[in-house]
């Protein structure tokens, strides 16, 4: 059972994380094998706040 855990910021809509899922759990069933109902996306959103990168945080104004 493939599980796929995807990082990103918070703010999505329940409509886009849902697309997502079922185009990823397609691709993931084409690609690997195996029924998509054994296809798992795992959503871990994280503020901005708590995401750096280049030791900038994204919350940090763009200069």
């Amino acid at each position: 059972m493939p599980t796929l855990k995807v990082e990103m910021y918070e703010g999505r809509t329940i409509e886009q994380k849902r697309a997502f899922a079922e185009k990823v759990t397609v691709l993931v069933s084409e690609t690997l094998g195996g029924a998509p109902e054994a296809v798992q996306v795992i959503f871990d959103e994280i503020k901005k706040e708590n995401w750096a990168t280049g030791g900038k945080l994204a919350s940090d104004p763009k200069v």
